[in-house]
């Protein structure tokens, strides 16, 4: 019985993995810039229309190789400008993109895997439970449908300036994948965009953080959200496997590592919860003297919540009291909230889902969203 021929999907490779396919066809690497240039730069999916390549290597790509990017399920339009677009992951599954426009810059917010298993408290993502990782084509596959889609700003760059990976998913629990989508958004044979302009958000992965530093150096935002173990281990579950002390100390490497940069870190405010001027000075002393600054959050609800966002009044005293302790603080805007698209509402389409096997494995207990009770300790 004949076999078929499987294809190997260029989407996503990385610069190194696309030169190994190529030199073992006989291919010089050198083809991987160029090849990446169409893809990424020119948006080409058709081998036979990338005419600086040869006659015989675009034969031998059209019978080895595809370029796949994900189906776009369906896209949303906020009043406020911003952008959803409902990603096919297969199987009835879905993961959500977010773009975001400013006057100075426009922000995609990309998932990076479908659904979570960390299971965070206050996150819509965590409370549909965990399915699979993505791949690194299904990943850059929603940066390049956002810049070929969005009309360019009026100075003629893509209307994507700034990519986040604040999206569905945990990213550094999918480092395999997350890795080499980091590599060709800063390469300068695909996208060339700044490290500075690159984020990695992450809930605290202590090892990977140490090992991001070494591969990848982009920025870094980390969600806090609590100022002691105790109130973190309730409301950001890893906690328990990597409790503050720790996960700061990686925070300070990582900084250093370049060259003294900021860290972010991120801040939800939950009312009653983690918003009182005794966990605003608790914050500071994690913080102060250290190449930090905070984000902070109003909540954003979602179906079957159980929390509440902080009023503007204590938002605002909360981050007054953070900077007389001298801290860098800012209050992130709500955006796109009329289509379920601002912070820690994307929810996607997470079928058989594995959160409680896989949650036990990464966090080391097992949690009801639900039943749980949160103490403001």
């Amino acid at each position: 019985m004949a076999t078929t021929h499987k294809k190997t999907n260029l989407l996503g490779l990385s610069q190194g993995d696309l030169e190994q396919f190529l030199i073992a066809r006989s291919e010089k690497p050198f083809r991987a810039r160029q090849i990446m240039q169409w893809i990424y730069q020119r948006n080409v999916s058709d081998f036979d229309a990338m005419t600086d390549l040869s006659k015989s290597l675009r034969a031998q790509l059209k019978e080895d190789a595809e370029i796949v990017p994900p189906q776009v399920q369906s896209r949303h339009d906020s009043k406020d400008g911003c952008v959803k677009w409902l990603f096919s992951s297969g199987s009835g599954q879905a993961v959500e993109t977010v773009f975001i426009p400013e006057s100075d810059r426009g922000t995609l917010c990309i998932s990076s895997q479908v659904g979570c298993a960390l299971d965070c408290a206050f996150c819509a993502t965590g409370a549909q439970g965990f399915n699979r990782n993505l791949t690194s084509a299904e990943i850059i596959g929603q940066v390049r449908h956002a810049i070929a889609e969005l009309p360019h700003r009026d100075n003629g760059e893509a209307a994507v300036s700034n990519v986040v990976f604040m999206g569905m998913g945990e990213p550094l629990a999918n480092y395999r994948n997350v890795v080499p989508v980091l590599e060709l958004l800063v390469s300068d044979w695909s996208y060339g965009m700044s490290r500075r302009r690159v984020t990695v958000s992450t809930s605290g992965i202590v090892p990977h953080i140490d090992k991001l530093a070494e591969d990848c150096n982009v920025a870094l935002a980390v969600s806090l959200h609590a100022p002691n173990d105790e109130l973190r281990d309730q409301i950001v579950p890893i906690n328990k496997m990597h409790p503050i002390a720790s996960l700061l100390d990686a925070c300070w490497q990582y900084a250093a590592k370049r060259s003294n940069r900021f860290i972010t870190f991120e801040y939800v405010m939950l009312r009653d919860v983690n918003d009182s001027l005794t966990h605003a000075n608790q914050l500071a002393d994690l913080l102060k003297d250290k190449p930090a600054k905070v984000n902070l959050i109003p909540f954003n609800p979602f179906p079957g919540t159980e929390f509440k966002r902080s009023s503007l009044d204590t938002i605002r005293h909360f981050q007054e009291r953070l900077r007389k302790h001298g801290l860098v603080a800012t209050t992130r805007k709500t955006r796109g909230d009329d289509i379920n698209a601002a912070c820690g509402q994307l929810a996607g389409k997470v079928s058989d889902r594995v959160k409680n096997r896989l949650g036990r494995k990464i966090v080391g207990h097992r949690s009801n969203s639900k039943n749980r009770r949160i103490s403001s300790a």
